[in-house]
């Protein structure tokens, strides 16, 4: 509990023994008064200087004007118990509210706290602690066993588990060695590992979830708009109607009926009009529902970066899939080499340093195949043509290394293999010099996650990829995916996004998952773009609206139970606290539904909702 949440409670403790001593010990006149005064001070001193800001800065309509007005009003109608209990019921319902709010921060607030303090920078022979702001890219930083990794880079010595539970909610610990690529934010659980860093802190990992994190609320849902819409022109309304209440019915019965006015009964009925239709329950629950949901998935490794994406999300029913390193784990490996007349070694050596200037996973297979040292001083005039491969001089040869649309465009003829995988073509001198076939392994929970979609009602799961046909329809057999559409360019894919926007209904809303750079296009455009967060790139990860921290498909299952989850509970509080209020909202204006009944519309179906509301952070494990 906070300090200011412990003042209003010792308020709150204080008001109610002296209610209660009131109550028991017989007062009348000034002294009764002025002892409930002192009650109803220490109570709602805060609500009157707020309602009185509030009329001074323009904003006279909201709950603290309606508590202020209703309350004073009941005080000066002599309904003294009434008003200090309106007021002290709705500060319990404030500090119960403060708390939950606290609550639904705490899985967020320990993310936040994945932000490093310093980095170790060796420096004559000793470790100096430095901001992690000014460490420049090519640093080695050290890394010493309980310290959190300050900055993205990759392990140049030593070996180590590292704990990546505050980036991906899973507890189990990876194991990392040279060569390896490490992300900001883990916990190096064991040896002492020295890290060459790749990217500045600001670019990091654990900087941009932290911003991302940070910025969620700014982006509301398509109910919080509503909710905030409604307030603004409900407030005035309700204050106008309670007007009318109190001076109407008294009128009609003077002038019309020629009967007495009883203008303290019908003042008093408006007031408890007031106290009814504060819309506080509304106002802070789903606002808070949001909030909970976001903080339950990103227990879980799943970042959403705003409440309209978590809705969208409860209505996707298209889900596209790119291929590599999304459902596959990108981690390829040489199966087989197929020369024509050159040896094997030769045509993995030319492809090799033809691709050496790539991080592409096939690139890298190939080089690890190969698995000697490149000279960078032997490769030259090196073209990257997307959708198709790389041309480059190795020892003053043209060499071409790609797809069989690289083969077409150099107008090779060139051969198939039997098996299925991943084909690089190889052309030196302009002439066919053979094939090296490259396996992809599909992710382990992929399958699942296309169970999980399928159960939960998705229409349609489709797999656009650039790889041929024989491959991309083998995964998608494998997996269960309803459509398959290969051998595209990074162009195409967008395409292929539009065509399925257009033929969903208006009210379906469409994922793309990816993780490429050449994703970005397309993650952009779909209606709700998934992007992988550990292998993903950096421009994958900054379009996309939901980021999967440990690149497990299954999470999107995952990620869906929880949005109509919170869509459910946000629903469910619309419905009690809109449903209650105008049913103790007609009782009052008819006179029978009092203060007291007006207290349980108000601060009754406030708790209510915001215990609904905090069932969002609840998510079982595999729930989908």
């Amino acid at each position: 509990m906070t300090k200011k949440q412990r003042a209003m409670l010792w308020r709150i403790i204080i008001s109610a023994i002296l209610m209660v001593a009131l109550a028991l010990i017989s007062t009348t006149g000034w002294i009764q008064i002025a002892l409930y005064l002192i009650c109803y001070l220490i109570i709602g001193y805060d609500i009157l200087r707020k309602a009185i800001l509030g009329i001074f800065n323009g904003k006279i309509f909201d709950e603290n004007f309606l508590m202020a007005i209703a309350t004073v009003g009941a005080i000066l109608l002599g309904e003294y118990s009434e008003g200090v209990a309106v007021m002290l019921f709705y500060q319990i319902g404030e500090l119960f509210q403060s708390y939950a709010v606290g609550k639904s921060r705490k899985s967020i607030s320990a993310l936040m706290d994945i932000r490093p303090d310093y980095a170790n920078v060796e420096k004559d022979g000793t470790l100096v602690q430095i901001d992690p702001d000014e460490v420049a890219i090519g640093t080695v930083i050290v890394v010493q066993p309980g310290e959190k990794i300050a900055i993205d880079g990759t392990v140049k010595e030593g070996t180590s588990s590292l704990n990546t539970s505050a980036l991906t909610g899973e507890s189990l610990p990876r194991e990392v060695g040279v060569g390896d690529d490490v992300i900001s934010g883990c916990i190096n659980l064991s040896g002492l590992i020295k890290i060459s860093t790749t990217k500045e802190f600001g670019e990091s990992t654990v900087s941009k979830l932290l911003d991302l994190v940070e910025n969620s609320s700014m982006k509301k849902s398509q109910s919080e708009n509503f909710i905030t819409r409604f307030a603004r022109y409900y407030t005035p309304v309700v204050c106008i109607g309670a007007l009318l209440l109190a001076i109407i019915p008294p009128i009609i019965r003077m002038t019309a009926l020629g009967m007495e006015p009883m203008w303290i009964d019908w003042i008093t009925r408006s007031l408890t009009f007031l106290v009814i239709s504060c819309p506080c329950a509304l106002v802070i629950s789903i606002p808070l529902s949001f909030f909970g949901g976001i903080g339950a998935a990103s227990s879980r490794g799943i970042l959403i970066k705003g409440s309209n994406y978590l809705e969208a999300l409860a209505e996707t029913k298209y889900v596209v899939f790119d291929k590599t390193g999304t459902l596959t784990k990108g981690v390829f490996e040489v199966t087989n080499t197929h020369p024509i007349n050159v040896s094997k070694d030769l045509l993995l050596e030319y492809a090799a340093y033809a691709e050496s200037y790539s991080n592409h996973p096939i690139s890298k297979s190939l080089k690890k195949a190969y698995g000697k040292e490149l000279n960078s001083s032997r490769v030259s005039d090196v073209e990257e043509i997307g959708g198709y491969g790389v041309t480059a001089k190795v020892d003053s040869k043209k060499v071409a290394a790609g797809n069989s649309k690289l083969m077409k465009k150099l107008k090779l003829s060139y051969n198939e293999p039997d098996k299925v995988g991943t084909v690089v073509h190889v052309a030196i001198d302009g002439k066919y010099a053979g094939y090296i076939l490259i396996s992809d392994v599909i992710k382990q929970n992929s399958r699942m996650a296309i169970m999980g979609l399928k159960k939960l009602g998705v229409k349609k799961t489709v797999m656009l990829t650039g790889d041929a046909k024989k491959v991309a329809d083998a995964v998608a057999k494998e997996l269960g995916i309803d459509e398959v559409r290969s051998e595209l360019l990074p162009a195409d894919k967008v395409n292929q996004v539009e065509e399925l926007l257009a033929k969903k209904g208006v009210k379906e809303k469409l994922a793309f998952v990816g993780d490429g750079i050449n994703d970005a296009p397309v993650l952009a455009r779909a209606d709700l773009g998934i992007a992988m967060g550990g292998l993903g790139s950096d421009a994958a990860i900054e379009a996309a609206d939901i980021v999967l921290m440990d690149d497990d498909p299954s999470k999107i299952p995952l990620a869906m139970k929880i949005s109509r989850k919170t869509l459910g509970i946000v629903h469910q509080n619309i419905v009690l606290a809109i449903g209650v209020k105008v049913i103790v909202l007609v009782l009052g204006a008819i006179g029978i539904a009092n203060m007291w009944f007006a207290i349980f519309a108000d601060v009754g179906v406030m708790i209510l909702a915001v215990l609904n509301a905090t069932r969002a952070l609840i998510v079982k494990k595999n729930s989908y």
